[in-house]
């Protein structure tokens, strides 16, 4: 009895299960976006839903660049076929106020 039980120990071996063609046939990627990890959908899709009450009227919102030499400010809002910006306003344009240097800073962001 003893024989036999070793023997069946013996002949199960570790088989790795392997995906099939039928697998990837019906496989969908996720949208580019969401495979760079550059955009959260549901958190997106919270943001930019309005009312249904207000009838087609955009949602407006304000997005802060931070690039490697200024500050970019935008009032957007998305349709369907992408997003729209209404008006920007970059830290460039600072210095016609007099404020000369510092154009990445928190103060510059304010300002602009």
């Amino acid at each position: 009895l003893a024989l036999t039980v070793a023997i069946n120990l013996v002949k199960m071996v570790f088989v790795k299960v392997t995906k099939s063609k039928a697998y990837y046939k019906r496989f969908q990627v996720k949208f580019r976006r969401r495979r760079e990890g550059r955009t959260d959908y549901r958190q997106r899709k919270r943001l930019c839903c309005q009312a249904k009450n207000k009838y087609q009227s955009p949602k407006y919102r304000l997005v802060v660049r931070f690039s490697n030499r200024q500050v970019i400010c935008q009032i957007a809002y998305s349709l369907i076929d992408g997003d729209r910006i209404l008006t920007s306003a970059s830290s460039n344009e600072l210095p016609r106020y007099g404020l000369n240097v510092g154009l990445k800073n928190y103060a510059a962001s304010y300002c602009t």
